[in-house]
């Protein structure tokens, strides 16, 4: 199980990303935003905002956790990536919802970020060093 939790962490990664489009098209039918408009409704305007940040993050996030993988964390790369996977989820929501909820969330999956960072700096450093 351990060696495909990071790959199960990507699919997720691939769903949530599904789920901000989704998001995104509901809201622009639901308030009547015809493309290529990206402004118009608040509730439309967030669907957005949780959209594109979610790419943001996990154009961020996809290497972090390449490089914990590949250079010998792929345990703890794949859990840090199930943070960060949770704590987008929690974004998501929460921004549909009320922006100023977000912070929760967005903290969670950067804690997520940052463990993959530290896990594939860790690891690249130990497979450069000599001996």
């Amino acid at each position: 199980m351990t060696q495909h939790l990071p790959a199960i962490v990507v699919l997720l990664t691939v769903l949530l990303q599904f789920g901000t489009m989704w998001a995104t098209g509901h809201a622009r039918g639901k308030f009547g935003i015809k493309a290529p408009a990206i402004t118009g409704h608040p509730g439309f305007e967030r669907a957005w905002r949780v959209q594109m940040n979610t790419l943001e993050s996990t154009m961020m996030f996809l290497p972090a956790l390449w490089l914990a993988v590949q250079y010998g964390y792929p345990l703890w790369g794949g859990v840090a990536g199930l943070v960060w996977v949770f704590g987008r989820a929690w974004y998501a929501v929460s921004y549909l919802q009320d922006a100023a909820k977000r912070g929760p969330g967005f903290m969670v999956s950067m804690v997520g970020w940052a463990a993959t960072v530290v896990l594939g700096v860790m690891g690249l450093v130990r497979a450069l060093m000599p001996g």
